[in-house]
C-alpha cells in the first residue's frame, strides 16, 4: 500500500494475441494474457474477461465467472493468465477482451486492458470463411482498442469490476453508434490503411 502523500505511480501494460484459430475438431480453448505492473501495491489484481459478440458485449468474468462450467480463469504464472471456455462452438466466435485492475490504486494507469483476441472456431463445412471472420473482426478490433483504452483513463477510481465492464459496454455503445452513421466510403478508407 502507498502512504499518505506519495505518489500513485501505478503502471500496467496488458499484452494479448491478436488472433487465434480454433479447428471444427476443437471443444476446449485457452486464451491467453499477460501484464506487467510497475509502481503498484504488492496486492494481487483483479482479472476480468469480457467479449464483443456481433451486436452486443458480455461479461464473462468480472472477476467472477458467470458460468463456471463454460468458463474458467487459471493463472498460468504471476504475471500470465488464461481463459478456458468450454464446449466451443461457432457461437464462441467473437472479441475476447482481459483487463487487468489493481482497484486500491488511482493511478489512471492502474486499469488497463489489452487490444482483445480474435477468436474464431470454423464450422465443419466453412473453412474457408475463417480469414474472412478474422479480417472482419481485426477491424472491429481496431474500433474498440481506442474506446476502451480511454475508458480506464477517465474512470480510473472505478474499483468493482462489473461496474468496470457496465461502464466500458456504454462507452462501446456509442462509439459504435459513431462508426454506424459514418458513410460507406469512410469505412472502406480505414480497412485499406489499416492493411497496408
Amino acid at each position: 500500500l502507498f502512504s499518505t502523500g506519495a505518489a500513485d505511480t501505478c503502471q500496467v501494460t496488458v499484452t494479448q494475441p491478436r488472433f487465434q484459430e480454433a479447428d471444427y475438431s476443437m471443444h476446449t480453448v485457452f486464451l491467453t494474457c499477460s501484464f506487467s505492473a510497475s509502481g503498484c501495491s504488492s496486492s494481487p489484481p483483479q482479472v476480468l474477461w469480457f467479449r464483443f459478440l456481433t451486436n452486443e458485449h458480455e461479461d464473462l468474468c468480472t472477476p467472477g465467472c458467470t458460468d463456471h462450467q463454460k468458463y474458467k480463469v487459471h493463472f498460468l504464472s504471476e504475471n500470465n493468465i488464461s481463459l478456458q471456455i468450454n464446449d466451443l462452438t461457432v457461437d464462441d466466435n467473437a472479441v475476447y477482451i482481459c483487463g487487468i485492475a489493481f482497484s486500491d490504486s488511482s493511478s489512471p494507469r492502474s486499469k488497463q486492458t489489452g487490444d482483445g483476441t480474435v477468436l474464431t472456431k470454423t464450422a465443419e463445412k466453412q473453412h474457408s470463411n475463417g480469414k474472412l471472420i478474422m479480417i472482419i473482426a481485426s477491424s472491429l478490433l481496431f474500433l474498440y482498442s481506442t474506446t476502451v483504452f480511454t475508458f480506464f483513463v477517465v474512470y480510473k477510481k472505478i474499483s468493482s469490476g462489473r461496474k468496470i465492464f457496465q461502464a466500458i459496454a456504454q462507452e462501446l455503445q456509442k462509439q459504435r453508434y459513431t462508426e454506424h452513421c459514418r458513410q460507406p466510403d469512410d469505412l472502406e478508407d480505414d480497412i485499406v490503411y489499416q492493411n497496408r
